[in-house]
């Protein structure tokens, strides 16, 4: 099987080597496009430490972190890899996540401040009538702002906490799946109905809008989504 390796950058000495290592190659898994090619990516953690210009040391410690984070995985004999999540993996993640930004649409209902809202129409200025009047990426980007903002906007702090490290995990579903099967139309027309129910405080038309929203990508990746097998 072929493999790929990650580039990165040197980083400098103004926070701990660890903590810039695992931010740098966090960032760098996330933006990889795992989801949208076989191809296993391995960490080199000797290539990494020059890379980046540091001791091997907080390379590992980073790795052993985003290990935890199910970011990696080591394969006896072989080193660590970028974690390609299954299917079943996939929509295991999509349901949690639904369950989290269906709850966060309803708290904004309750106690966002209209200015907020208004945030979240903002972004689609640059897409109107549902039609794309941008890059595909750019449309992409609008989108992963807009689920991240739905759950910032919630105010509770736990919810927030619970949803940072699934967020990153679903970012990386999201970005290899909007092209596909028309979803963009459809994604356009889910958030402009979300965003209308907050506007107008309907609680449970928010939360039930939100969760269906999440609840049909989980549907598209179990029907499309073979190359996760």
């Amino acid at each position: 099987m072929s493999e790929a390796r990650l580039v990165v950058a040197p980083i400098d000495s103004r926070e701990t080597f660890k903590d810039k290592a695992y931010a740098a190659l966090r960032n760098v898994i996330t933006s990889s496009g795992i989801y949208r090619s076989r191809t296993d990516i391995r960490l080199d953690e000797r290539q990494l430490a020059q890379d980046f210009g540091i001791s091997r040391t907080p390379v590992r410690e980073a790795m052993a972190q985003l290990e935890r984070e199910g970011f990696v995985r080591s394969v006896p004999r072989r080193g660590v890899y970028v974690v390609r999540k299954t299917k079943g993996e996939v929509i295991e993640l999509i349901q949690a996540w639904a369950a989290l930004e269906s709850m966060a649409a309803r708290l904004i209902t309750e106690h966002a401040s209209d200015e907020d809202i208004a945030g979240l129409r903002r972004m689609f200025t640059t897409f109107e009538g549902d039609k794309l009047h941008a890059k595909l990426d750019d449309y992409s980007e609008v989108n992963i702002n807009f689920h991240q903002s739905i759950i910032e906007l919630s105010g509770n702090k736990a919810l927030i906490r619970l949803a940072e490290n699934l967020f990153t995990h679903m970012r990386m579903i999201r970005g290899a799946t909007i092209g596909e099967d028309d979803r963009v139309d459809r994604s356009i027309r889910d958030h402009m109905n979300i965003i209308q129910a907050l506007e107008a405080r309907d609680t449970e038309r928010a939360e039930d809008l939100v969760r269906q929203h999440a609840l049909g990508l989980a549907e598209h990746v179990a029907k499309h989504a073979d190359y996760l097998d």
